[in-house]
C-alpha cells in the first residue's frame, strides 16, 4: 500500500476519535445555559439525565458495534459513526424540546460508542507492525484535539454572563452552537470514510467464510454471529484469558482516575482555591497538556513499548495520586495542585490514553477481534459511568484526599497486575501476536 495513501485511510478512520472528543467535551461548556433554557436548574435528576444520556448511547454503540463489524465490515462501521455524529450535532442544537434533545445526545453518545471501538481497530488492521503504534496513537491524538476544541469552541462561544444581553444570547443560542460547531467535522469525516477502502483483515475472513461454506464447512461460514462469536469469546480458554486482559486493561484507563479532573474540573479547582477564571484558564491548560504529552506518545510508543508505558502510567499516577491526596489533606491550594493535576494529565497522555487504545487493537486474534474489541469498549464505558457517578458520593464521603488516595491504591493495584500479565506487542504482526497470546 502507498505510503501516503496508508496515512490518509488512518487519519480519516481517526477522525471518528477527534469526533469523541468533541462531543464527549462539549456538554460541559454548554451546561450551565441548556440548563436555563430548558428550566432544570432546580433539578438534579433532570440535569443528571442530560449529561449522562450520551454514555447511555455509548454503551449501546460499543455494544452492537463489534457484531455488526465483523458481520458487514469496517468502513460501513465508521461510516455509520458519521452519520450518528452528523444528526447528533445537528439536532441538539436544534430541538426545543428537553426530551428530543436528550434523544439527539443519545445518538451522538452511540457515534462516541462505535467511533471508539472501530477506529482503532481499523488503523491496527491497515498498519504494517513496525509503525502500528504510533498509526493506532494517531486515534487518542485527534481525540484529544477534540476535546480541547470543544474546550476553547466553549470559551469562545460563551459571551460575558455579566451582561444581560450577552447571557440572554448565551441561553437561546450560544448553547446550540457549541454543538451545531460540531457538524463541520462530522460532515467531512461521512464524505471521507467513501474513499477508504475496506480493512484487510475484514477481507481475508470473509474470503475464509466464503471459503468455508463452499467446503461445506457450517460452523465456520456462519461463524459472522455475535452470539456465536462470543461464546467462543467466553468458552476458550486462551481467548478468555486474552479477554480477561483485555477487560482489565479497558476499565483500568478509566479507574484510573484521570479523566474526573476533565469531568469535574469545577469541583477539583475550586477546591484548590481558584475562583471562577482561574478555573476555565487551568481547564485550558490541562487540555494543551493533554494535546502536548500525546504528540510526545507519537515517539515514545514504538521505541520505548506498550508494555513499559503502561508500567509507567499506572505507577507514576499512584504516585501523583497519592501527593495530590496528601496535599489536599493538608490544605494546600495554589499552583503547586495545578502543576501536581497538569503533571497527571501528562503522564495519562503519553502512557494510558493512547497505549489502552493500541494494546486493545493488538491482542485479539482477527477471527473475534470485533466482538472482542466491543467487549472491551463496553467495558470501558462501564468503566467510565461507574466513575462519573462515583466521584461526588466519595468526594462528598471522603474529600478530595481520601478520593485521590484510593485512586492512587487502584493505580498501585494496577502495576503489579501489568508487572504479570501486560504483554510487549510492539514490532510484532497481528499474526504473531495471535500466536503467542493464544497460545495453550
Amino acid at each position: 500500500m502507498n505510503k501516503g495513501f496508508m496515512y490518509f485511510i488512518c487519519l480519516v478512520a481517526a477522525m471518528g476519535g477527534l469526533l469523541f472528543g468533541y462531543d464527549w467535551v462539549v456538554i460541559g461548556g454548554a451546561k450551565p445555559f441548556y440548563e436555563l433554557y430548558f428550566g432544570i436548574g432546580d433539578s438534579p435528576l433532570l440535569q443528571g439525565i442530560a449529561m449522562t444520556t450520551a454514555l447511555v448511547g455509548c454503551l449501546v454503540g460499543a455494544m452492537v458495534a463489534g457484531a455488526a463489524a465483523d458481520r458487514y465490515g469496517r468502513k460501513p462501521l465508521l461510516m455509520t459513526a458519521a452519520v450518528l455524529f452528523t444528526v447528533s450535532a445537528i439536532g441538539t442544537g436544534l430541538f426545543n424540546d428537553f426530551t428530543l434533545f436528550n434523544i439527539a445526545r443519545f445518538v451522538g453518545g452511540m457515534g462516541i460508542g462505535v467511533a471508539s471501538a472501530l477506529s482503532p481497530m481499523y488503523i491496527a488492521e491497515v498498519s504494517p507492525a513496525a509503525i502500528r503504534g504510533r498509526l493506532v496513537s494517531l486515534n487518542q491524538m485527534t481525540i484529544v484535539l477534540g476535546i480541547l476544541a470543544a474546550q476553547v469552541a466553549n470559551m469562545l462561544l460563551a459571551r460575558d454572563t455579566s451582561v444581560a444581553e450577552s447571557q440572554a444570547w448565551n441561553i437561546e443560542w450560544g448553547w446550540r452552537w457549541m454543538f451545531w460547531a460540531e457538524t463541520l467535522p462530522a460532515a467531512l469525516f461521512l464524505v471521507l470514510s467513501f474513499f477508504i477502502p475496506e480493512s484487510p483483515v475484514y477481507l481475508r475472513m470473509k474470503a475464509e467464510r466464503a471459503a468455508a461454506k463452499t467446503a461445506g464447512n457450517t460452523a465456520m461460514a456462519t461463524a459472522g454471529g455475535g452470539a456465536q462469536r462470543f461464546s467462543t469469546l467466553i468458552s476458550d480458554r486462551s481467548l478468555r484469558r486474552v479477554l480477561l486482559l483485555g477487560l482489565f486493561i479497558a476499565v483500568f484507563q478509566q479507574w484510573c482516575g484521570t479523566n474526573v479532573i476533565f469531568n469535574y474540573a469545577q469541583e477539583i479547582f475550586v477546591g484548590a482555591g481558584f475562583d471562577v477564571d482561574g478555573m476555565f484558564i487551568n481547564i485550558v491548560i490541562t487540555g494543551i497538556a493533554n494535546v502536548v504529552f500525546t504528540i510526545v506518545a507519537l515517539y515514545t510508543i514504538e521505541k520505548w513499548g506498550r508494555r513499559t508505558l503502561m508500567l509507567i502510567g499506572a505507577g507514576g499516577l499512584g504516585l501523583i495520586y497519592l501527593t495530590l491526596g496528601t496535599c489536599y489533606f493538608l490544605g494546600m491550594t495554589g499552583m503547586l495542585m495545578v502543576a501536581l493535576v497538569v503533571t497527571a494529565i501528562s503522564v495519562y497522555a503519553m502512557t494510558l490514553g493512547p497505549v489502552t487504545w493500541t494494546l486493545l487493537a493488538e491482542i485479539f486474534p482477527h477471527r473475534i477481534r470485533g466482538i472482542a474489541m466491543a467487549t472491551c469498549t463496553f467495558a470501558l464505558w462501564v468503566g467510565c459511568c461507574t466513575l462519573t457517578f462515583s466521584f461526588p458520593s466519595m468526594n462528598a464521603a471522603l474529600g478530595s484526599s481520601g478520593t485521590f488516595w484510593i485512586y492512587s491504591g487502584i493505580c498501585i493495584c494496577a502495576f503489579i497486575f501489568l508487572w504479570h500479565r501486560c504483554p510487549e506487542t510492539k514490532g510484532k504482526s497481528l499474526e504473531t501476536l495471535e500466536k503467542e497470546l493464544t497460545a495453550k
